[in-house]
């Protein structure tokens, strides 16, 4: 018993905790793994059967997604000059002329346009609530957080009839800036509530201290509690923005094209005799690009937690 700890897990237990993560990564990695893969398949290969593991690899469906295509006749087709680039010549080998560029650019900037004003807004709004309610005295606090709170759990459906109406008054029916403010509108609960608790966790004393050598409210906050609270609004900044990426019901009920974001439009992707799910598979894969990148340019905020100490120089 001298060598056993309460602490320290055992040799066996270790094992046991790194098979089990290894497991469940391989399971949750094994669906976004197929979709890249099927991405690089050819139309007969994404729908073959059974799946096809090894295959040749084509660009097919990045091509398919990006441009508009078009069949012509034999004799038209034959006398057709030789491709000039490498997309025209696979779009050829589809028995079939590019037409003209696919609107999925403009949809995905649309995407990247709203998720990330919508979420620049939430975090910004969200941390000056989120001081306000942890550093004074408000009447009915606890009330007024919890109906903030209430209305995250408000589903979707429920207020997407009035909101359509309204909008439509408004005139804000698809446009990039009725988005973002519905996004944040349902996005700043989260982040008040998320920074709030890490505001909390920032002691008061160093505010005091700036107050007292001159600085205002604002600076203090700007200079004091901002660069402390970096790994809450890291986090929050993820969250809102994989709720505004993803999210698909307002989007189809509210935007049919100019401000269209890609959820909508990728499932919508038709190709020869029916869904281009190589097509698809693409669109899914880039979709998935900008989060991942966001979320890795702030991994060290979210790895390190909040450090305290004196921030003033």
């Amino acid at each position: 018993m001298s060598g056993w700890s309460v602490t320290e897990p055992s040799a066996r237990s270790k094992w046991i905790a790194g098979t089990l993560v290894v497991i469940y990564t391989v399971i949750t990695l094994l669906p976004l793994v197929w979709i890249i893969s099927t991405s690089f398949k050819s139309g007969p290969d994404s729908i073959s059967y059974p799946p096809k593991v090894f295959f040749q690899p084509s660009l097919e469906g990045y091509v398919n997604l990006f441009t508009t295509r078009t069949r012509l006749g034999a004799e038209d087709f034959a006398a057709l000059p030789p491709p000039e680039t490498w997309y025209e010549r696979i779009v050829r080998q589809q028995g079939m002329v590019i037409a003209g560029p696919s609107r999925f650019g403009e949809r995905f900037m649309n995407s990247v346009i709203i998720g990330f004003g919508a979420t620049f807004l939430s975090v910004f709004l969200g941390t000056l609530a989120a001081y306000a309610f942890s550093r004074f005295r408000i009447p009915l606090k606890d009330d007024l957080l919890f109906f903030i709170l209430s209305t995250r759990m408000m589903p979707p459906i429920a207020v997407a009839i009035p909101i359509f109406l309204m909008y439509r008054t408004l005139g804000l029916s698809d446009t990039h800036l009725g988005m973002i403010l519905l996004y944040t509108a349902v996005n700043v609960s989260l982040a008040v509530w998320l920074m709030k608790s890490f505001i909390d966790g920032i002691p008061r004393e160093y505010e005091e201290a700036a107050l007292i050598d001159g600085y205002t409210r604002f600076q203090a906050f700007r200079k004091v509690v901002l660069p402390q609270a970096v790994t809450g609004i890291a986090a929050t900044a993820i969250f809102c923005l994989i709720f505004a990426w993803n999210e698909y019901a307002f989007a189809v009920l509210l935007t049919s094209g100019k401000a269209q974001t890609a959820p909508p439009f990728i499932p919508t992707i038709i190709g020869v005799g029916g869904q281009d799910w190589p097509a698809v598979a693409a669109g899914a894969t880039l979709f998935l690009l900008p989060v991942m990148v966001f979320t890795i340019l702030l991994r060290k905020h979210l790895l390190r937690g909040i450090t305290f100490g004196a921030v003033r120089k």
